[in-house]
């Protein structure tokens, strides 16, 4: 909950920001918001084809997409993606998969993802090398606090599993089945072309609804710019524990548009407007979903 707090607090105290940000929004053009409608409805098509690429089995596809919306919904309960790890776990447990198989298949497709999305900045990076400065996000004197902490996590981490034998065996049985699963996804060309085509696509669509979202809203950012400064923010704080990134990416996005040229008040309205899209407009029906999938033992 700490997170919430800070970000609360931010708000408060930058409350004529967001007025100004919410007054943008009656300026918005409904073409454009539609069309990031409809690139959020092609997020959860392309995570239900990377869910189907991490996996040898044939999942059936309705309910996998079904799955995909519920999951949605679930990962704004619990931190971190916890949400749709667990929905998709029990699907996948539910289809006939053993625990180990479906673990391993949830973590090669959170390895997938986090590739896709880092490999995609880097691209972006690369092609517009002067669209944003790291240090507008992440400033210089956190950097060491930042690497001291990842590295006790890590040291931490080691530790128990070379000093607990349980943990160990564990860990040393998990790897294996998820090294198994990973090489028979690989050796079948459709199933490999579906977990990174599809863990390419999924950052891709999030990143064109803000540009939809900001082209409607007249920001005055290249489009290239925005997808940089969305997938900059989204991995920024990909460490946030907070339930689906609520508070987080919403200051990050606001900083990195910012970042990249943005006025203030028009990227305020273009975050809020992305987020009521992407997140709370499909929160009912997805959480009425869940418990239909729920009902129906599909999950």
């Amino acid at each position: 909950m700490l997170p919430l707090v800070l970000v609360t607090v931010v708000a408060v105290r930058h409350r004529s920001v967001l007025a100004d940000g919410f007054a943008h929004l009656a300026t918005a053009r409904w073409p454009w918001l539609l069309a990031a409608a409809g690139a959020t409805c092609l997020t959860w098509v392309a995570a239900a084809c990377t869910r189907q690429g991490a996996v040898l089995d044939r999942l059936p596809a309705r309910r996998l997409l079904a799955t995909q919306f519920a999951a949605g919904a679930a990962n704004h309960l619990l931190p971190t993606g916890l949400g749709a790890s667990a929905v998709n776990l029990r699907f996948m447990t539910v289809c006939g998969l053993s625990l180990s198989r479906s673990s391993a298949a949830l973590a090669l497709y959170l390895l997938a993802e986090s590739v896709g999305r880092v490999a995609l900045l880097g691209v972006l990076l690369v092609a517009f090398p002067g669209a944003l400065r790291l240090g507008s996000l992440l400033p210089e004197a956190a950097f060491g606090p930042l690497l001291l902490t990842l590295g006790a996590v890590l040291l931490t981490g080691a530790g128990a599993v070379a000093g607990v034998r349980r943990l160990r065996t564990a860990v040393t049985g998990f790897l294996r089945t998820a090294l198994g699963e990973a090489r028979s996804v690989h050796a079948r060309p459709s199933r490999a072309l579906a977990l990174w085509g599809g863990a390419l696509a999924f950052p891709a669509l999030q990143a064109a609804a803000l540009v939809l979202v900001g082209l409607s809203l007249g920001l005055s950012v290249p489009p290239a710019h925005m997808a940089v400064a969305y997938l900059a923010a989204t991995v920024a704080v990909a460490l946030v524990p907070t339930p689906g990134g609520l508070g987080s990416v919403e200051a990050a996005l606001v900083v990195a548009l910012v970042a990249v040229g943005g006025a203030a008040a028009v990227a305020t309205a273009v975050v809020l407007a992305f987020r009521v899209i992407t997140v709370w407009l499909p929160l009912l029906p997805g959480a009425l979903t869940l418990g239909a999938l729920v009902r129906l033992k599909v999950i």
